[in-house]
């Protein structure tokens, strides 16, 4: 069996589509075991999609019916948190052969077997289950390997719909992610330390543990590659972890993405956030002082309902402050079933648009700052796909010079070019 995989989304996504192609790989009970192939060679295309904004929910569709064009014999399972969400509007697709409301793997294997065989649709579950018998091997295709430790939130942003997708949050036993660990080790130089609200980690747990814990346990047990937090909470970082940062020689990447959504405490509010502008602009500040260099990243959401344009300065007011690194700017747009779909004051999108473009190009020019700020360092890189290009500890892709190594299983030490654009390697 040939397939074909599409990922929509965040890198918890990424993870479960491996999670899929591992197992569909292996094989199973009315399904054969299965190869990866391009999109016109495929027998199967798995779609895991995403719904955190309309234009993704719009993306996975139209690559469905762009799939139904290039190859109409494959057949096409649809999966992840748009699935969920969305089921029905996806079951109504002609193209579709299957819908998984969720990413569990197993789910997602016997779909393929229905799919294959002509056979009719079975109601999937909603929720991924955290397989605990067999850890992931390898992202396929990729440098950098996602370590996944929870999935789900148990907070109730106004704004996002992931959570209603994805469920209650649900941790990993320290013991499962270290084995995790030990077998990405052997295929990728770095792993990213990722989930859906990974500062909640352990919280399910008996006896409860904390992020920290589990990250210098990984520090201990795992002394091959370099980690890396993905998505965290500025108000969930604890001291512990900023000193991890600071102490583990590059071990624990300095770099941070912290989700700030916005700098106004009255759109804070409507978006039913737990932090404030100050406790956010503290955290930051406190953790750039103890940390350095760092980079740090932050995603913000403009147009939100009710926003005004003085909620809109100070936003930007406190990206300028701030030593941000890079900035992922979101404009926003109502999710059915969230709170803030039924908010008034909703905006005309050209607004938010271009009140998007103004934190894009401050971000960038930051960017830019931090990377001249760096010009002439030494570095440790991980090569990123055919090796054009390199990712630093504080998280700067570089191109790489003439010397491209043909090993991409390792670190790579070198030197940043004057302006940090470029990294020559040793």
């Amino acid at each position: 069996m040939q397939v074909h995989y599409k990922t929509f989304g965040c890198k918890a996504n990424q993870y479960d589509t491996e999670r899929m192609r591992q197992l569909l790989e292996a094989g199973g009970p009315g399904a054969p075991r299965a190869r990866t192939s391009p999109l016109e060679a495929a027998d199967l295309c798995v779609v895991n999609t995403c719904t955190v904004t309309n234009q993704a929910d719009a993306d996975a569709r139209r690559f469905i019916r762009r799939v139904a064009r290039r190859n109409p014999g494959a057949r096409i399972v649809v999966a992840g948190c748009s699935a969920v969400l969305r089921a029905r509007d996806y079951r109504a697709m002609d193209e579709v052969s299957e819908v998984v409301q969720g990413h569990d793997p197993a789910a997602v294997l016997a779909a393929a077997g229905r799919a294959l065989a002509h056979s009719a649709p079975a109601p999937t579950p909603r929720l991924v289950q955290l397989d605990r018998a067999r850890p992931l091997r390898q992202r396929a295709g990729a440098t950098r390997g996602w370590l996944k430790v929870q999935d789900g939130c148990d907070r109730k942003c106004s704004f996002c719909a992931t959570r209603l997708a994805r469920g209650r949050s649900r941790s990993r036993t320290p013991d499962e992610v270290v084995a995790e660990a030990r077998a990405l080790d052997r295929n990728h130089p770095e792993l990213v330390i990722t989930g859906v609200h990974i500062g909640h980690y352990g919280r399910d747990l008996d006896p409860r543990i904390t992020l920290t814990a589990l990250v210098r346990r990984l520090l201990d047990d795992v002394p091959g590659p370099r980690f890396r937090l993905g998505s965290i909470e500025a108000t969930e970082i604890d001291d512990g972890m900023v000193r991890l940062l600071a102490e583990s020689g590059g071990r624990l990447a300095p770099h941070l993405h912290m989700p700030l959504q916005s700098g106004a405490d009255p759109v804070l509010r409507g978006m039913r956030r737990w932090h404030t502008r100050e406790h956010y602009r503290r955290r930051a500040l406190d953790i750039a002082a103890a940390v350095s260099p760092i980079g740090l990243g932050a995603d913000i959401i403009t147009g939100f309902p009710g926003e005004t344009d003085a909620d809109h300065a100070q936003t930007a007011g406190l990206v300028d402050e701030l030593p941000f690194t890079y900035l992922h700017v979101f404009p926003w747009s109502p999710r059915e079933g969230t709170a803030a779909a039924e908010m008034p004051g909703r905006l005309p999108q050209r607004i938010a648009w271009e009140r998007a473009r103004e934190l894009r190009t401050l971000g960038t020019e930051k960017g830019a700052h931090h990377a001249r700020r760096r010009g002439g360092s030494r570095v440790e890189v991980v090569m990123e796909g055919d090796g054009g290009t390199a990712l630093t500890g504080d998280y700067m892709r570089v191109a790489v010079g003439s010397r491209r190594p043909a090993d991409h299983r390792r670190l790579h030490p070198g030197t940043l070019s004057p302006d940090g654009s470029e990294v020559a390697l040793q």
